[in-house]
């Protein structure tokens, strides 16, 4: 299962209506019920790169969160570029930040796709060695509190990257494009 959290505090009270300590809080039972039932569950972080009510959003906050998540139990925490605004300057930035607190390994990276950079974001993320990166068939997606947002990544142009780079992912492409 997944929760979701933010870096921003307004885009965290239009996604999920609470401040970002509410959200952390109602994620505790969720925490451990899923534990309880030997569930795991992966976190999220939105608006790592920038909040559509908000603008810049502090590298900081997204580490905090971020640490804040895997602290109560998420085995892996995605940060969301949630309206896509994220430049490869920008990622590295806020990947710096990140990974002075967490290992990679522990990342997964979230890209959406509005400004048509997320697979030029995913180097970065690669080059830093977060190997986990989320996608959409077609690049669907979205989120209705994130105005002007297009999709998410497409797999198949994710796909064509790591073919690119040379790296095996165990996705069947064929299938993907069915």
């Amino acid at each position: 299962i997944a929760v979701f959290a933010a870096a921003s505090e307004t885009f965290s009270q239009k996604n999920i209506n609470c401040t970002i300590a509410e959200s952390l809080e109602r994620f505790v039972p969720v925490m451990e019920k899923a534990r309880s039932l030997g569930m795991k569950v992966r976190g999220y972080v939105s608006c790592v790169m920038g909040c559509p009510y908000e603008g810049e959003v502090a590298p900081e906050a997204v580490a905090k969160v971020a640490r804040a998540l895997l602290d109560m139990g998420c085995y892996e925490v995605s940060l969301g570029d949630t309206i896509g605004i994220g430049t490869p300057d920008k990622t590295e930035g806020m990947l710096k930040r990140v990974l002075a607190d967490i290992p990679p390994g522990l990342l997964a990276a979230h890209f959406h796709d509005t400004n048509n950079r997320a697979l030029d974001n995913i180097r970065v993320a690669l080059q830093h060695g977060i190997a986990v990166v989320d996608s959409a068939t077609g690049g669907i997606g979205g989120c209705p509190y994130a105005p002007g947002a297009s999709g998410n990544i497409a797999t198949e142009k994710v796909l064509d990257l790591m073919r690119e780079l040379k790296i095996e992912t165990g996705v069947d492409a064929k299938k993907i494009a069915q």
